[in-house]
């Protein structure tokens, strides 16, 4: 069956709304299982969600991305694993539009809008540093290539139709070769073993000389040569994957106090709904999260003015805006998370009821990259004026 096409970002976020009530419903029996969602991503890619980023004159949607962040926040409220598996099909979208061919555009965002998803094949393990990339893409005289390497934490490449691969290519300059799911000398191994996250299947993917014709590698490396927003889009939706695991945490913490938690005898209260400390905490909570939607919704804001005009100082812009909101949402999800024990009570720990869940996907989920250099870079532009580097991790 055909993907649907949404029309416009009113359907997409309906749609997103929808899926993320289905999805709630099976969340915490799929993470204590860990049930991977094959179903529930099929359900996603037919409903014509993968496909909102595609342009108009390609036939897609082309939503804001004050839409697409709100779509994730969302997504993640129900299940922060579902919500982080088509988080790199969004970047590699992405990077179609910004570094494709016309028929390199015409080929991909046609896959796209049928249902098609794109995986990640991005990170490497052992070595200097998260940008020391040592895949290669070896040219072969008949224009093409043969794709080595290892790749790790490749989140929905197990899923994916098409993985994108990042390698380094003549004088090391990086490529994305698009290579597909079942092509020869592709492995994928269902390896990891994260205590948060549980079924995102973010494991290994394994590349022996696999062939990539040229029309299926594009040369990333010039995406960071004028201004871009590659770094922004990205964090942008890891900012609203922790924002939505905030508010799916603070959310189960109220119904849990609601419906199961007892009143401390000393307040007086006839329910723990009641008890004003416990009011007090939920205030301070709830503040907590509406700041990190605030700083999630201004920040797509930025994002979408520098793409109507994308200079040097609306790229910063909209960098920055992003990483305020990325430190904020990080921070929050974990202290909600975490505070959702505080406010229920005893029973809340047992693991039966797997509330930990919250808390262990937003613990795994802010290691991505590193809070601490955000605040550098915001502090930096704050003080000095110094623009942001332009190396995809803002």
């Amino acid at each position: 069956m055909p993907a649907h096409v949404i029309a416009d970002d009113a359907e997409a976020l309906s749609v997103a709304t929808a899926l993320a009530d289905e999805f709630r419903a099976g969340a915490s029996a799929r993470d204590a299982e860990r049930r991977l969602p094959r179903a529930e991503l099929d359900r996603l890619s037919a409903s014509g969600l993968l496909a909102v980023t595609v342009p108009a004159e390609h036939g897609g949607a082309d939503v804001r991305q004050e839409t697409l962040a709100e779509i994730f926040r969302l997504l993640a409220s129900a299940d922060a694993s579902l919500a982080q598996i088509p988080q790199n099909h969004f970047v590699y979208v992405n990077v179609i539009r910004r570094q494709g061919t016309e028929e390199q555009r015409k080929f991909f965002f046609a896959e796209v809008l049928a249902g098609r998803r794109f995986g990640n094949a991005q990170s490497e393990a052992g070595t200097r540093h998260v940008q020391d990339i040592r895949t290669r893409l070896a040219p072969r005289p008949d224009g093409s290539y043969l794709l080595t390497g290892a790749k790790h934490y490749s989140t929905g490449a197990l899923f994916a139709d098409w993985i994108p691969v990042l390698a380094r290519a003549e004088n090391d300059d990086l490529h994305v070769a698009y290579i597909p799911r079942d092509a020869d000398g592709v492995t994928v191994v269902d390896d990891w073993d994260g205590m948060g996250q549980r079924t995102t299947a973010s494991g290994t993917v394994r590349l022996e000389a696999v062939s990539v014709p040229a029309d299926r590698v594009l040369p990333h490396h010039l995406t960071f040569q004028g201004p871009q927003l590659h770094g922004a889009v990205a964090q942008l939706l890891h900012a609203a994957i922790d924002a939505g695991i905030a508010a799916g945490a603070l959310a189960e913490a109220a119904e849990f106090v609601r419906t199961k938690s007892r009143p401390w005898f000393e307040s007086g209260a006839e329910t723990a709904a009641e008890d004003p400390l416990l009011i007090q905490r939920f205030g301070e909570l709830a503040l907590q999260v509406r700041a990190s939607d605030a700083l999630l919704t201004a920040a797509a804001r930025a994002v979408d003015a520098a793409r109507a005009d994308l200079t040097d100082d609306s790229a910063a812009e909209a960098s920055i805006a992003v990483a305020a909101a990325k430190v904020h949402t990080a921070s929050t999800a974990v202290e909600v998370a975490d505070a959702l024990f505080e406010v229920s009570g005893t029973r809340s720990a047992l693991n039966s009821l797997n509330l930990h869940r919250h808390w262990r996907d937003a613990r795994t989920h802010t290691l991505h990259d590193p809070a601490r250099w955000k605040i550098q870079h915001i502090g930096r532009y704050a003080l000095n004026g110094t623009k942001p580097p332009r190396h995809g991790l803002l």
